[in-house]
C-alpha cells in the first residue's frame, strides 16, 4: 500500500429512502465525496445476507449478497417496480436508524414483484441463467437452503426433517423440483446484487478508490456454508457441533466471549489444499479491491470451547493451519491487498505468523492511551507497515471514548498529542493517525462527523438494540466537511 487514507462506513450506513443503505445514488454521491476529500479507500462490512441479530458477521452464507442492499430506484428505471408503490410504503420512522424488523417484513415481497416482472423478459432470464451457470458451485445450493428455510418457517436448518438435514439426495431432488420458483426467485436477487455492486465497485475504481472488504473468520451454523459441506466443520455423525468458536477471559470480560460459531476442520481443509477457503478468497477477489481477515490470531491458534458449554472460561487453545495457509493464500493470490486484525490476545506464534506472511496488521488509536502501561498502539512505535484506525465498527466514537475512557487515559492522549479545544479533541486524535507512518489511516465516517457514543455501530457482546443501525443523515456529509478531510489527507502526504 502507498501512503493513503480512507473512511470506514458500511453500505447500510448509506442514506436512502427506503430504510437502508443501497447501492443507489447515494453511494455514488459519497464515492465522489471520497474522491474529493482525497481518500484512496471505502472500507466496508461483510456484505452477506445477514441472520439473527442483523450483524453482518453472522451471514447465510459466506458468498452470496445481502438483497437490502438492491438500489429500487434503478429496479424502477428498468421497468421492475412501479415507483409511486415503493415510494408509498412505510420503511421505518428514522431516517438516522435501519428498522430491521420492517425491512425484514416489507423488502422481499418487493424484490419478489420484481421478479414476476423479470421472468416476462427473456433477455433479462438469458442474463440470470448465464449468472447462474458461473456462479453454481456456491449459488445452487444457497437458493435451496433459503428456499427451504422459506418452506420451514424460518427455522435453522438443524430442525429441519432430518432427511433435509442429512441431505439426502431423494429428499434434495423432491425439493428442488417442488420448490423451483423459490430457489430462481433466490438466483435472481443474488444475480441482482452483484451486478448492482460490480457496477458501483467499478465506479469507485475509476476515480481511484479500492474497496476494502471484510472477511469473518468463522460462518453461523446456520448457514448454507455448513448445511451444504459439513465435511469442512468439527461436526459430529448427526452434523452438530463437537465444539464452538470463542475467545478466552480477559480484562474485559471474566468469562469470555462464547461465540458459537462451528470450528473448521483444519486437518480435512489441509488434504484438499484448503479449497473451500480459496474458493472463498476467489470470491473476495470479485468483490473487493482489498481484504481485512477478521480474528487472524485464529489461523495460529484458536479458542475451542465444548459445544454445550455455556460459556467461553473452559475452552483450550488449539493450533489453526498457520504458516501453511498463509502462504497458500499468498502464492495463489499474490497481487490481492490482505488487512490481518490482530487485535486482541497475542501470543508470539500469532506475532510470528503475521511477520512471516507480510500482511500489514492493524493499529487503533483508542487502545493506544493506557496511563497504566506502555502502549504498541502508540504512533511513535508503528512501523510503516501497518493500517492504523482511529476505531473500529466495534469500538464508541472517538467523541463518545473522550466521555467513557478513564481519565487518566484522557490525559494521556492529551498530553501524547497536544490536544486542544481550538482544534477539538476528536480531530486531534485523527491528526495523529493521519500524521503517523502508518502506510494507511482509515477513521469512521461517525468520527469525522463528530458524533458521540449515540453514532456506534456495534458494542461487542450484546444482541439487537442499536447495534449495526447507524445511518449517515441525507446532506450530513458537507461540501465543508470534505474539503476538510481533504485538506488533512493531503497536508499529511496521503492525498
Amino acid at each position: 500500500m502507498n501512503r493513503s487514507a480512507g473512511i470506514l462506513m458500511h453500505i447500510s450506513s448509506l442514506p436512502s429512502p427506503y430504510g437502508i443503505g443501497t447501492f443507489g445514488q447515494e453511494a455514488y454521491d459519497f464515492v465522489d465525496r471520497l474522491q474529493r476529500a482525497h481518500q484512496r479507500y471505502w472500507q466496508v462490512l461483510p456484505l452477506g445476507p445477514t441472520s439473527y441479530g442483523d450483524s453482518p458477521y453472522q451471514s447465510f452464507s459466506a458468498f452470496a449478497g445481502n438483497p437490502y442492499f438492491i438500489d429500487l430506484d434503478r429496479l424502477a428505471d428498468e421497468g421492475l417496480l412501479d415507483r409511486n408503490w415503493i415510494s408509498g410504503i412505510d420503511w421505518g420512522a428514522s431516517a438516522r436508524q435501519v428498522d430491521f424488523g420492517v425491512i425484514f417484513e416489507r423488502r422481499f415481497p418487493v424484490l419478489r414483484a420484481a421478479f414476476a416482472r423479470a421472468k416476462e423478459n427473456e433477455a433479462r432470464m438469458r442474463a440470470l441463467d448465464q449468472f447462474a451457470a458461473e456462479n453454481a458451485d456456491w449459488l445452487n445450493d444457497y437458493a435451496l437452503f433459503m428456499s427451504l428455510k422459506d418452506e420451514n418457517g424460518g427455522a435453522a436448518w438443524e430442525r429441519w426433517p432430518y432427511e433435509l438435514r442429512m441431505r439426502e439426495e431423494q429428499a434434495l431432488q423432491a425439493a428442488r423440483e417442488r420448490l423451483g420458483d423459490s430457489i430462481r426467485f433466490y438466483e435472481f436477487v443474488q444475480y441482482l446484487f452483484f451486478e448492482q455492486w460490480s457496477a458501483l465497485r467499478a465506479y469507485a475504481n475509476e476515480r481511484g478508490i479500492k474497496i476494502v472488504g471484510d472477511l469473518p473468520i468463522y460462518v453461523p451454523l446456520d448457514s448454507a456454508d455448513v448445511w451444504s459441506a459439513p465435511q469442512e466443520f468439527q461436526l459430529d455423525g448427526e452434523r452438530r457441533p463437537r465444539c464452538v468458536a470463542g475467545v478466552p477471559p480477559d480484562y474485559f470480560t471474566a468469562d469470555g466471549q462464547l461465540w458459537g460459531n462451528p470450528i473448521y476442520d483444519w486437518d480435512h481443509m489441509r488434504q484438499t489444499g484448503y479449497a473451500w477457503w480459496m474458493r472463498r478468497m476467489r470470491s473476495a477477489c470479485t468483490l473487493f479491491d482489498s481484504v481485512r481477515i477478521d480474528h487472524f490470531r485464529g489461523l495460529s491458534s484458536y479458542w475451542s470451547v465444548a459445544a454445550d458449554a455455556t460459556t467461553a472460561r473452559d475452552g483450550e487453545w488449539v493450533p489453526g493451519p498457520g504458516r501453511d495457509f498463509v502462504d497458500l493464500l499468498k502464492a495463489e493470490f499474490p497481487s490481492f491487498e490482505i488487512i490481518a486484525e490482530d487485535l486482541g490476545f497475542l501470543t508470539e506464534d500469532v506475532l510470528s505468523l503475521l511477520a512471516e506472511s507480510g500482511f500489514p496488521g492493524m493499529k487503533v488509536l483508542q487502545f493506544a492511551f493506557d496511563a497504566r502501561e506502555p502502549s504498541n498502539y502508540l504512533p511513535h512505535t508503528y512501523g510503516r507497515h501497518c493500517v492504523c484506525y482511529a476505531g473500529t465498527h466495534d469500538n464508541t466514537t472517538v467523541a463518545g471514548w473522550f466521555t467513557e475512557a478513564d481519565p487518566d487515559d484522557v490525559a494521556l492522549s492529551v498530553r501524547y498529542l497536544g490536544l486542544n479545544e481550538r482544534e477539538g479533541y476528536v480531530w486531534g486524535i485523527l491528526r495523529g493517525g493521519m500524521g503517523s507512518v502508518a502506510e494507511l489511516f482509515i477513521a469512521q465516517m461517525q468520527d469525522y462527523l463528530g458524533l458521540d457514543s449515540d453514532g456506534r455501530m456495534n458494542t461487542p457482546g450484546t444482541l439487537g438494540g442499536s447495534n449495526w443501525r447507524w445511518r449517515l443523515l441525507p446532506g450530513e456529509c458537507t461540501e465543508a466537511l470534505v474539503e476538510k478531510i481533504g485538506d488533512m489527507t493531503a497536508l499529511y502526504g496521503r492525498a
